[in-house]
C-alpha cells in the first residue's frame, strides 16, 4: 500500500541527516499556483451549492413578485445557470475518478463492512492525493512491479528520449540476476531502441574480496548481453547525496530506493518523483563522468585485472587494492 505518513516520516529522517538533504527537498510538498487554486474553486462543492441554490431562488423571486419582464431576465439566468453545471459536472469527470459505492445493506454485517469500506476509501483517497501531487511512495514486493510498469510505459508512451540511467548500490550482485521480469523490461526497452546505462556503486571492501568480484563481473556479462552500458564508482569517493539508489526514466520521473529489499522483496521502500527529475538526472551524469575517468573506464580497468583471477584460485588482494586505488 502507498502510504503518505511514512512519506512524511521519511522526509523529517532526511532532514536530519545530510546525505539525504537531496531526497528530503524532493518531498517537501509543492506549493499551490494559480492553476491549482482555480481547479480547485471549479471542482469544490460548495460552487455547486451555490449555483443549484441560485438556480432555485432566482424563478421563485421572479413568481413572488409578479413580473412578466423579468421573465426574459429570469429564462437567461436559467440558461446560464444551466450552462455553468453542464460545463462544471463535465470538469470535474475529467478530474475525478468515478467509483461505485457499495450497498453496506446488502452485506452481513452492515456497520463491520461499513467501516472496513471507509478505511479503505480512506487510503485510496490518500493515495490518489499523492499522485496527484506527483509523488507516490511503494513497499516490498509492489517496488519491482512498479519498476517494470515504468520501463513499459516509457516503450508505449513514446516519450523521449527513451533512456534509462540507473545507479545502484550494489552490496550484493547476486540480487539483481534472479529479478528477471525487470531485466526483461531493461531488455525489451534496448530492443526498442532505446538505451540503459547502469552504473554499480559498491565498497572498496567489496570490490577487493573474491566473492564479490566474480559476482559483479558475472553480472556485468549479463547486463551487457542485454544491451546495457555498464560502469562502476567506488562508493567510498562518493559525496552523500550522490551515493543513492535511484533509476530516472527519460525526462519523466525518477525511482528512489529508499530502503533496498531482500532478494523475494519482502522488504524494501521506494518512492517514485515526477518533478524535478532533471536534477537527478544531472546528479548521475555527473558520477558517470567522461573519458578516461568515468564510470565505464572504471570498470574496464577494474574489470583488466580482476577477471583473469576469476579463472583459477590466484586472487591478488594487493594487486586487486592497487587497482582500486587508481579508480
Amino acid at each position: 500500500m502507498f502510504s503518505t505518513s511514512k512519506l512524511r516520516d521519511h522526509a523529517g529522517e532526511c532532514a536530519d541527516h545530510p546525505r539525504e538533504e537531496g531526497l528530503a527537498r524532493m518531498t517537501t510538498p509543492p506549493r499551490q499556483d494559480m492553476g491549482n487554486r482555480v481547479a480547485g474553486v471549479l471542482s469544490s462543492q460548495v460552487l455547486n451549492a451555490v449555483i443549484g441554490i441560485i438556480g432555485l431562488v432566482i424563478p421563485v423571486m421572479a413568481w413572488a413578485m409578479h413580473q412578466r419582464n423579468l421573465t426574459n431576465v429570469v429564462l437567461a439566468a436559467e440558461t446560464v445557470l444551466l450552462l455553468l453545471m453542464i460545463a462544471n459536472y463535465m470538469w470535474l469527470r475529467s478530474i475525478y475518478i468515478q467509483l461505485r459505492r457499495a450497498n453496506d445493506r446488502d452485506m452481513a454485517d452492515a456497520a463491520y463492512f461499513a467501516a472496513i469500506r471507509a478505511r479503505l476509501e480512506r487510503d485510496l483517497i490518500a493515495d490518489f492525493g499523492e499522485i496527484a501531487d506527483g509523488h507516490l511512495q511503494v513497499y516490498a514486493s509492489e517496488v519491482p512491479r512498479l519498476s517494470v510498469m515504468l520501463f513499459t510505459v516509457l516503450v508505449e508512451s513514446g516519450a523521449q528520449p527513451q533512456r534509462v540511467l540507473a545507479a545502484d548500490l550494489t552490496t550484493n550482485p547476486n540480487l539483481l540476476t534472479v529479478r528477471r521480469e525487470y531485466l526483461a523490461a531493461n531488455r525489451r526497452l534496448i530492443e526498442a531502441g532505446g538505451s540503459v546505462q547502469r552504473l554499480f556503486i559498491c565498497w572498496a571492501n567489496d570490490l577487493a574480496r573474491a566473492e564479490f568480484g566474480r559476482s559483479l563481473l558475472q553480472l556485468v556479462d549479463h547486463h551487457r548481453s542485454l544491451g546495457v552500458q555498464c560502469g562502476l564508482a567506488v562508493r567510498d569517493r562518493l559525496r552523500a547525496d550522490q551515493a543513492i539508489d535511484f533509476v530516472v526514466v527519460a525526462k519523466a520521473a525518477v525511482l528512489v530506493e529508499e530502503e533496498q529489499g531482500d532478494a523475494e522483496y519482502l522488504r524494501g521502500r521506494s518512492s517514485v518523483y515526477f518533478k524535478s527529475v532533471e536534477r537527478w538526472a544531472g546528479r548521475f551524469e555527473s558520477i558517470w563522468g567522461h573519458g578516461s575517468s568515468s564510470a565505464p573506464s572504471a570498470l574496464t580497468t577494474y574489470e583488466s585485472q580482476v577477471r583473469p583471477m576469476t579463472t583459477g584460485l590466484d586472487w591478488d588482494d594487493e594487486a586487486v587494492r592497487a587497482v582500486l586505488a587508481q579508480l
